[in-house]
């Protein structure tokens, strides 16, 4: 009905008044804010990044209550989590955001916003040195681990298994994380496992300290070709020799952008605030993850097929200016 006020005009007021702390006369405009990071594995890039990221917008902007770092399965349980107004900033695939808001257009006021590309994760299909096993398609029949159910890591593995003509019920999957996908390779319960991370992963490297691995090469079988005919989001990537122990020659593989994620209601001044701090203190990031130093504001507005928020926009375009 014309005139009738809506929940979403509410939780944007809401937003602007009480979550984020505009106090009159307030020499610190945000002390009040409300920070809640959904990221990832706590051994993975999100979480180490995440952690980093915290600690910079609680000192940078202020912040009375600290800001809490949420581990998850990844992606796709984070845009859950925005959705449901259980996480303020959010990691998240580009692959695994687009998919779970298919069908939503991109200016709808629902979908979420991007405050940067942050960097790319890189596709790994880590298997033991010992094995046999050479390409996706070798594959086939053995044990494998396509990532947990709410992940990234599962959007990408069913990509590249049906790139090769396999389905998930072909290689006797299991759904675990990166922690217990580490665990069960360790253990031998499993023959190889699905990641997506940055590099290095320090699970995965702390895998390769005890259990020499090596990484599937996508050129192999012609898996990479296939995916990017299908998926044009995604890039070709090299993992280079010695990102982990017993990797002597460097390994082509494919990239997946990854975002930061805000809800369409966050105001602009904060917004504008919190993508600042993120290249003020890139320094202090890179020593949580080298995976930081990649973070570029002219590369970060390549968002698409997500919207950047417009308080980002206001960020990058005073930088041009």
């Amino acid at each position: 009905m014309a005139g009738a006020i809506t929940r979403r005009a509410v939780l944007a007021a809401l937003a602007a008044a009480g979550a984020v702390g505009v106090l009159p006369g307030c020499a610190a405009p945000f002390a009040q804010a409300r920070l809640r990071l959904a990221t990832g594995s706590a051994r993975g890039v999100y979480y180490r990044l995440g952690t980093a990221l915290a600690q910079a917008w609680e000192s940078e902007l202020d912040l009375e209550r600290r800001p809490v770092v949420l581990s998850t399965a990844g992606s796709v349980q984070n845009v859950s989590m925005l959705a449901a107004d259980d996480a303020d900033v959010v990691f998240s695939q580009v692959d695994a955001a687009a998919e779970q808001l298919a069908g939503t257009a991109a200016d709808d006021a629902d979908a979420p916003r991007a405050l940067a590309r942050i960097y790319d994760d890189v596709l790994h299909v880590v298997v033991p040195a010992a094995s046999a096993i050479t390409t996706v398609s070798g594959l086939r029949g053995t044990r494998v681990s396509v990532g947990a159910a709410d992940s990234g890591v599962s959007v990408v593995a069913r990509r590249i298994l049906d790139a090769a003509a396999l389905g998930v019920a072909d290689v006797r999957a299991t759904r675990l994380g990166l922690d217990d996908s580490v665990e069960a390779m360790a253990a031998g319960t499993i023959d190889a496992f699905f990641w997506s991370g940055g590099l290095p992963t320090p699970a995965v490297e702390q895998l390769a300290g005890t259990l020499p691995i090596r990484l599937l090469d996508l050129t192999e079988d012609g898996v990479l070709d296939v995916v990017r005919a299908r998926y044009p989001v995604y890039a070709p990537g090299t993992v280079p020799a010695l990102s982990y122990a017993g990797i002597a020659t460097p390994v082509t593989t494919m990239l997946v952008r990854n975002l930061l994620l805000v809800a369409a209601s966050m105001p602009d001044d904060f917004a504008e605030a919190l993508v600042r701090v993120l290249f003020t203190e890139q320094e202090q990031l890179a020593r949580a993850g080298p995976a930081a130093l990649t973070i570029d504001p002219r590369a970060a507005i390549g968002t698409e097929p997500l919207l950047l928020h417009p308080g980002a926009e206001r960020f990058y375009r005073s930088q041009r200016d």
